[in-house]
């Protein structure tokens, strides 16, 4: 006998608590299905733990260049990584914990530990738990994609996961991919004391970005002694004695790197396949994304799709959003949709990169006539100050609207200024919105409204 739900939610990652909460003070009756870790990637493996060791590998990067700013530390600066994994354990304790106790004393809420699969439109099984509601959200989050790559399967490795145990420095980490995850964690390790090795088959690092800011990023990277090897391809991976080495063409010419320890970061994949959404009906994708319309619905009425596993962001900010459309076209009568969001993400390599809308590359691709600017964090007086003058601002308008079309800050701050960009571009307002404003001096937002003094026609 099944029980009965208004609603049913399955994963509890940056969109499900918040979407329990809405609809449990709408007065439904909802279930809640977690397998594993409460709070998701974010909380547990993605975000939060993340930062938490790059402000920990921050700090012995800064600590190294105390001379520069006239400060001397005595004798050689040392990383305790059972201190710092500490630390970032704590963090990650307090919101694991505080997901969990959110959802186990919600009013109208019940907890169901364990794995959810789908047996028909209306029904999920947990375990030996039946539950039916005529309402079900699916937001299981994604996971590492493991490369097919000779050899791989004869050596130990790591994913963005497991490198969250490591409580020791790896002598020489090997790292496949120069993206996000790859970069974040190699500059991390190398901050911390590592020989770092980036393994990048495309041609140009974080290839989704413009070239200029490929350059950039590399330019950071390689400035603090990572390794780093794009256009790679024809790998083979063999444990040598207890090392890992790999042999692979690297543009064009044969090399062969050996380390200590490996991490894949070459993607991530949707969890999406043991839910049983054959036996709802649900359509998937040919990478395992679920599909879903503007206001995240899937292809059966009464079934949704939320976060990472619809493909619609993978971002944490993308999730909450998509708890946003949805609670207002349920609850509120107020029509949102996934077309309406700009696209925006940050790059948490240390000057950070924030960027939304279009890239350069886009725009040219669009045909549309636009306006370009581009300025050197080095122009900007705060930036000197700190000395953190690596980087630059670029952004894009519409010629004839004078609307933003995307912006690029790599540079210190830049995670947060590109908001104010964001913000602009949400109201669909004039660049000389913020052109004319007056910033504070000394800042490096102030950075912005001279450097949009200089818009030029893309060439």
């Amino acid at each position: 006998m099944a029980e009965k739900y208004d609603a049913i939610i399955i994963g509890t990652g940056q969109s499900g608590p918040s979407l329990a909460m809405r609809l449990t003070g709408a007065g439904m009756k909802v279930a809640v299905v977690e397998r594993h870790l409460f709070g998701g990637t974010c909380v547990n493996t993605g975000c939060i733990p993340t930062k938490t060791l790059v402000a920990s590998a921050r700090a012995a990067y800064m600590a190294r260049r105390g001379a520069d700013f006239g400060v001397m530390i005595g004798g050689e600066v040392t990383v305790d990584m059972k201190k710092v994994k500490a630390r970032k354990d704590e963090l990650v304790r307090s919101s694991n914990q505080g997901v969990e106790k959110w959802m186990k004393t919600m009013e109208n809420c019940t907890v169901y530990e364990g794995h959810g699969r789908f047996e028909s439109p209306n029904r999920v099984r947990v375990g030996e738990d039946l539950l039916e509601a005529d309402r079900i959200f699916v937001n299981t989050g994604a996971r590492a994609s493991i490369p097919p790559i000779s050899g791989l399967d004869s050596v130990d490795y790591f994913t963005n996961t497991q490198m969250m145990e490591l409580d020791y420095l790896p002598e020489h980490l090997l790292v496949l991919g120069g993206s996000y995850i790859g970069l974040e964690f190699g500059q991390m390790y190398r901050r911390f004391g590592s020989e770092v090795t980036v393994i990048q088959r495309d041609p140009r690092l974080v290839s989704r970005e413009d070239e200029d800011v490929s350059e950039a990023v590399r330019e950071i990277v390689e400035g603090e002694g990572v390794t780093v090897c794009t256009d790679t391809g024809d790998l083979k991976i063999e444990d040598r004695g207890g090392r890992i080495a790999i042999q692979m063409m690297c543009g064009g010419a044969p090399r062969e790197v050996v380390g200590s320890h490996l991490l894949v970061a070459t993607g991530r994949r949707p969890n999406t396949d043991d839910l049983g959404l054959d036996k709802a009906g649900v359509e998937v994708n040919e990478r395992g994304y679920i599909e879903v319309d503007d206001e995240l619905k899937t292809s059966v009425p009464g079934i949704w799709a939320i976060g990472d596993c619809n493909g619609r962001g993978a971002f944490t900010h993308t999730s909450y959003n998509d708890f946003e459309i949805v609670a207002a076209n349920l609850l509120d009568d107020d029509p949102r949709r996934v077309s309406d969001r700009i696209m925006a993400y940050a790059l948490y390599i240390d000057p950070p990169l924030g960027r939304v809308g279009m890239t350069e590359r886009q725009v040219r691709e669009s045909g549309r006539k636009a306006l370009v600017a581009k300025k050197p964090m080095a122009h900007i007086g705060r930036a000197k100050e700190k000395s953190e003058t690596q980087g630059f601002m670029k952004f894009l308008v519409d010629a004839k609207s004078k609307e933003f079309l995307g912006a690029t800050i790599l540079g210190i701050g830049g995670d947060e200024i590109i908001h104010g960009v964001l913000d602009v571009m949400y109201a669909k307002a004039p660049y000389t919105v913020i052109q004319r404003a007056m910033h504070i001096h000394p800042t490096v937002s102030e950075l912005i409204p001279t450097t949009l003094a200089e818009l030029k026609p893309l060439g």
